[in-house]
């Protein structure tokens, strides 16, 4: 049975859950932490992306996390000119703590192992190419 009475909107949200689903099991939050790591770090990703390549990620993403990804963007300024893993842990972190503190390297490494086992590999190398290399270490296998 369907919970929403649409297939697309049932598709988005049983692939969001398995999105959320995964990011729990690696850094053993509950629900609600799980969505706040989950566009703590997106949202750092995104600003961090040329507003090109940042469109060409989201289209990889179910239509619901897309949402998540976009939302409160502006793409003047962008991208962000960050050259640390700290600073890319301290936009994590500044999101985080808003709504949910945990650790922001954990939060981190979880949903950018989420976004990898979900990319293309040339989209994983187009994204992890437009971040700084110490940035780049905070991916699976990097």
């Amino acid at each position: 049975m369907s919970e929403t009475g649409l297939k697309n909107f049932d598709h988005t949200l049983q692939k969001t859950n398995a999105w959320l689903n995964a990011v729990g099991e690696l850094t053993g939050v509950d629900r609600q932490h799980q969505f706040h790591a989950l566009r703590a770090v997106l949202w750092a990703l995104r600003d961090r992306l040329t507003t090109e390549e940042a469109f060409h990620l989201s289209a990889h993403m179910p239509l619901l996390v897309r949402g998540i990804y976009w939302e409160d963007y502006r793409p003047a300024g962008k991208p962000d000119t960050y050259k640390t893993r700290d600073d890319f842990l301290q936009k994590v972190t500044d999101a985080l703590a808003i709504a949910a503190p945990m650790n922001p390297e954990d939060a981190t490494r979880a949903v950018l192992t989420v976004i990898a086992a979900q990319l293309p590999e040339g989209e994983l190398e187009h994204v992890t190419h437009m971040l700084p290399s110490d940035v780049q270490t905070l991916f699976p296998d990097r």
